[in-house]
C-alpha cells in the first residue's frame, strides 16, 4: 500500500499523484540447488558452488540466475557431467581428485576454482605434461602446425588406400638441418610432402620428440606407428638417421 502525494494545480485544488511502485526483488535462489551438467544431475547448495568467490563457478550463482534450466527446473551446464563429482568433492571437502586427472584439471580450469588447478598442476600427471612435455615442445619450432601438416597429408593421400605415409625429418642441431637439407636435395619426390621437425634447444632427443608426434596425433583419433626411413631410390646416397617414415592406418 502506497500513500498518495498531494498537490495544487493552478487552479489551487488538491490533486493526488500515487508514487511509483519500486520494481519487484530479484528471486532468491534456493539454498539447497539441483544442477543438471551434461545429463547427470547434482544436488548441493549454493554456499558449496560459490566457496570460492571470483571463480567462474560461483559468479554462475552470484546474483542474478545466468544459467538456463531443464525441463524440470535445474541449472543446465553444458559440460561433462562425470568428472563434476570430482570438482564437487573438492569444494565440500578440499579432496583432490586420484582418478581421471586430466579430464578433471580442464574442468578445473573452466569453472576457474584457481586452488584446485594449481593442486592439480602439482600431481605427476599434470606436472610432467605442462611442464615438462610442452614446456619442451613450445622449444619446438611450428610443432603444432607440423602436426596438422602430418595429418592434411596423410588425409590426402588416403583415397581408396588403407594405409597413408608421411615421410619426416626430425633435426635437432643445426647441422643436422643443413644434412636434412641435402638429403631432401637428394630426393625425386616432392619436398613439400616432407614434415620438419626442428632443431631445437632442450635435453629430449629425437626419440623423445617422435614419442610426442606419436601421442599427439594418437589424441586426435588417429592410428599410427613409426620407423626409421629406410634408403630408397629416390636417395642417391645413404639415407641419415633423422628421416623417418609414419603411417597412418584408416582401416
Amino acid at each position: 500500500f502506497f500513500e498518495p502525494l498531494w498537490f495544487k494545480n493552478l487552479a489551487g485544488n488538491l490533486i493526488s499523484i500515487a508514487p511509483l511502485p519500486s520494481p519487484p526483488l530479484p528471486p532468491q535462489l534456493s539454498p539447497i540447488v539441483e544442477l543438471n551438467i551434461g545429463g547427470e544431475v547434482y544436488t548441493t547448495t549454493l554456499s558449496t558452488l560459490k566457496k570460492y568467490p571470483g571463480s567462474k563457478l560461483a559468479d554462475m550463482f552470484t546474483g542474478q540466475p545466468k544459467l538456463r534450466t531443464d525441463s524440470e527446473g535445474r541449472f543446465f551446464i553444458d559440460r561433462p557431467g562425470t568428472y563434476f563429482k570430482y570438482i564437487l568433492e573438492y569444494l565440500r571437502s578440499n579432496q583432490v581428485p586420484t582418478q581421471c586427472i586430466q579430464d578433471v584439471y580442464k574442468e578445473a580450469l573452466f569453472y576457474d576454482i584457481e586452488p584446485l588447478v594449481k593442486q592439480l598442476e602439482d600431481s605427476p600427471q599434470i606436472f610432467g605434461e605442462v611442464v615438462a612435455r610442452k614446456q619442451f615442445l613450445a622449444r619446438v619450432p611450428y610443432y603444432s602446425e607440423n602436426i596438422e601438416l602430418m595429418i592434411r597429408i596423410a588425409r590426402a593421400e588416403a583415397v581408396a588406400s588403407r594405409h597413408s605415409s608421411v615421410t619426416v625429418c626430425v633435426v635437432r642441431t643445426e647441422e643436422d638441418a643443413a644434412k636434412c637439407h641435402n638429403a631432401l636435395n637428394s630426393l625425386d619426390m616432392d619436398k613439400k610432402s616432407v614434415v620438419k621437425f626442428g632443431p631445437w634447444k632442450a635435453t629430449p632427443g629425437i626419440s623423445d620428440l617422435l614419442d610426442c608426434i606419436k601421442m599427439d596425433i594418437e589424441t586426435k583419433g588417429y592410428k599410427i606407428s613409426f620407423q626409421p626411413h629406410v634408403t630408397e631410390k629416390g636417395f642417391r646416397f645413404k639415407s641419415y638417421d633423422f628421416f623417418y617414415k609414419f603411417l597412418f592406418t584408416w582401416w
